[in-house]
């Protein structure tokens, strides 16, 4: 469904090019076509620029205290939204509507295979410049595509346990690692808090809120409701609810979780519902929501964890009486 909408709003733009450049030629009599051809492709650019720049705006009205060592000045901020206006267009017009990011075994894994689970409104493509990164670290790791959009959380469960069982299966894995980005770690949460920890050795989440997201509320779906937090910043009843799901467990499975998340998030506002309370939690500055899953921080930070944790089982298993 998100391959073909995307599909069909890039026609939607190439249509809206070609009626702003015959319009210009006529109407403002233009001496050269190319010139309104530039110029309508400029207006369409201008228009999806000023998306991006609502949304910092909007999280600007709900956002929480940057602490000091993350504020950043007027150049920064200029370059955090050509970033995330540059990946936003990535995302939506390339990697979306035209790639998909399937099973990626690597030819001598290392560590533990990876899923890969994208958030609200994307589909695996999202994931590309990521899988390349993984492809070579050596990781194996598949993508999903979780249909239909506007469901509950609680409706992808069911792909994700086929993906778990089907990755640990083809992979020999015993257990996984999800990777999950915006809405993602949700539905990881709400799978652990279902089917326990078992087949799972780490969850690691960019950008999620865990706590809500006001900008939500100006979204459509189940799903997007269930994401909400109120003007107080209390979660919506579907957060409240996996929150009591999670403590009425014996276990808790937060130490093996990491949040990382960007204190100048452009979606999840304010900010720190993305830090979740006994995770792993890795703060960054100046990276924007889509931007999370594409900049080479966050993916060196990822590919590290990924490492780690399969070290740490490696010294677990050697320190295991026989």
């Amino acid at each position: 469904m998100i391959r073909r909408l995307t599909r069909w709003l890039l026609v939607f733009q190439g249509l809206a090019v070609i009626g702003l450049g015959v319009g210009l030629l006529k109407l403002a009599h233009l001496p050269h076509p190319w010139l309104a051809l530039v110029l309508s492709i400029g207006l369409v650019v201008a228009i999806r620029l000023s998306i991006t720049v609502g949304g910092f705006i909007l999280a600007w009205r709900y956002r929480s205290e940057t602490p000091a060592p993350f504020r950043i000045g007027l150049g920064m901020t200029v370059r955090l939204i050509g970033n995330e206006f540059g990946a936003s267009m990535l995302s939506a017009s390339w990697n979306m509507p035209f790639f998909q990011v399937g099973k990626r075994p690597a030819a001598q894994p290392e560590g533990h295979s990876v899923l890969l689970i994208h958030g609200y409104g994307c589909n695996s493509g999202y994931w590309r410049s990521m899988s390349k990164r993984l492809s070579a670290a050596h990781i194996t790791h598949h993508g999903i595509d979780l249909e239909p959009a506007l469901a509950s959380i609680d409706h992808y469960l069911p792909a994700i346990t086929e993906a778990i069982e089907t990755l640990a299966r083809d992979s020999g894995c015993d257990q996984v690692i999800l990777v999950a980005h915006s809405m993602g770690g949700l539905i990881s949460r709400a799978w652990l808090s279902e089917h326990g920890d078992n087949r799972i050795a780490a969850i690691i989440t960019l950008g999620t809120p865990h706590h809500g997201t006001a900008l939500a509320r100006s979204g459509i779906g189940i799903n997007a409701r269930q994401m909400c937090c109120a003007a107080d910043q209390t979660p919506s009843p579907w957060l409240q609810q996996l929150q009591r799901r999670e403590a009425g467990r014996t276990v808790s499975w937060f130490d093996s979780i990491d949040s990382i998340y960007s204190h100048h998030d452009n979606i999840v506002s304010p900010q720190l519902s993305a830090h979740l309370d006994g995770a792993t939690n890795f703060a960054v500055s100046g990276i924007g929501h889509v931007s999370l899953g594409m900049d080479r921080r966050v993916q060196d930070h990822v590919i590290a964890r990924i490492r780690q944790i399969a070290i740490s089982q490696r010294v677990h298993q050697n320190r295991s009486p026989t």
